[in-house]
């Protein structure tokens, strides 16, 4: 589907969509939804052992990319998906790459926090 409008319409309509894809990843797949969960818990508490403008920023994005990894990685396997249901070696290694993608990701952000919360 086609979005045909344009300018302020076109944002608009644009925002609509990211917002349905939320909603439909959180509804649909477990992960995001700890993930999301995680960052709820996360994000604020990123102010408070943040010891400068720095470390706060980049304790956010770490949660932030997490979540977009899971966005993205969510978008491969319904792709994957949509196209059949039977096996096919380069579906499976779609789906794992995009796993492991969100593998590494998450250790970015025990890295990013740990080396926050235990140096200075």
């Amino acid at each position: 589907m086609k979005n045909e409008a344009t300018g302020l319409s076109r944002l608009i309509s644009a925002f609509g969509f990211s917002m349905n894809g939320l909603k439909r990843t959180y509804a649909t797949e477990a992960a995001f939804r700890q993930e999301v969960w995680l960052a709820i818990v996360l994000l604020p508490l990123a102010f408070v052992v943040g010891g400068s403008a720095f470390e706060t920023a980049i304790l956010i994005a770490s949660v932030l990319l997490l979540l977009i990894v899971e966005l993205l990685n969510s978008a491969i396997e319904n792709v994957v998906d949509r196209i059949g249901s039977e096996y096919h070696e380069l579906s499976g290694a779609a789906k794992d790459t995009g796993s492991a993608a969100v593998l590494i990701t998450m250790g970015f952000v025990v890295v990013v926090w740990l080396g926050v919360l235990f140096t200075d």
